[in-house]
């Protein structure tokens, strides 16, 4: 009975710590979670959550053609690491509704990061829908909220002009690199 016991106790505690470190890993990537963010983060909470990095909120200027919304988020040394937008524009009650993620050490459990290729994607996840721009292939993982821009240099030269086409997996290259890496959460 003791050694009953202490199995389900070890086995308990190994679920709890495996599930901590999920959530303390700072370049962890879930459908709710972008490393310290968290879906319900505000904008205004971003200050605090960040204050050991650098928030730069961009600005407009007359000659941009239409308003900045953008905050990027640099480490300590200079790096950038995401760039944010809230969920509704100009309110620093908002929580944030998109993020670009710009550093490879943020990565989903199974290793997706800005540096993977397609293969990881479909080795990986399940393809929600493809959708064809004038110069991207927009594939989502709605199970992780996130969606990967692949440049359409990267695809067969039969698909890089035409936006008509419906682009299927099997016709984006294995090695096919990520041009962005965006989560958004409504």
């Amino acid at each position: 009975m003791k050694k009953h016991l202490l199995a389900i106790f070890t086995l308990t505690a190994i679920i709890l710590t495996s599930c901590q470190k999920d959530e303390d890993n700072p370049f962890l990537i879930t459908a709710t979670q972008v490393g310290k963010l968290k879906k319900d983060i505000k904008i205004n909470q971003l200050d605090s959550l960040y204050h050991e990095d650098s928030l730069v909120k961009e600005t407009s200027s007359p000659m941009q053609l239409r308003a900045s919304n953008e905050i990027k988020v640099f480490e300590k040394g200079g790096d950038a690491l995401l760039i944010l937008e809230p969920a509704v524009e100009f309110d620093t009650t908002s929580t944030i509704g998109y993020i670009r993620v710009l550093d490879p050490r943020f990565k989903t459990k199974a290793g997706l990061n800005t540096a993977s290729t397609f293969k990881d994607i479909v080795e990986n996840y399940k393809i929600s829908r493809i959708e064809n721009t004038i110069s991207s292939a927009v594939v989502f993982l709605d199970e992780i909220n996130a969606y990967i821009t692949i440049d359409k240099k990267e695809l067969p030269t039969s698909l890089r002009y035409d936006t008509d086409t419906k682009i299927r997996s099997s016709q984006i290259p294995d090695d096919a690199k990520f041009k962005y890496f965006m989560i958004y959460w409504d």
